[in-house]
């Protein structure tokens, strides 16, 4: 029997109990590398916002397959669709 917490048998709210594969811990550290990289150039320009935002949006994008270039321009449609955070031209 897992403990309470633990993701061994997947009970509902584990990632892998909800259909998603699990990625190992190196693999999800290079995408936050990646991602806090991207956020960087969006940081420097956008009104303030909650980063974990544009987190989410850029590393669903990614897991979907999207390039980091495509990823950048989905994060920021969500930030401005969504949260209204909108960056001037």
């Amino acid at each position: 029997m897992a403990t309470a917490g633990s993701c061994k048998r997947s009970p509902p709210g584990c990632p892998a109990g909800l259909g998603r594969t699990e990625m190992d811990v190196a693999a999800l550290a290079d995408l936050l590398h990646e991602t806090s990289e991207r956020h960087g150039a969006f940081e420097a320009v956008a009104p303030p916002h909650d980063w974990w935002d544009w987190y989410a949006a850029y590393m669903h994008a990614r897991e979907g397959g999207s390039t980091p270039d495509e990823a950048s321009d989905a994060a920021g449609r969500y930030m401005a669709e969504v949260k209204h955070v909108v960056v001037k031209p």
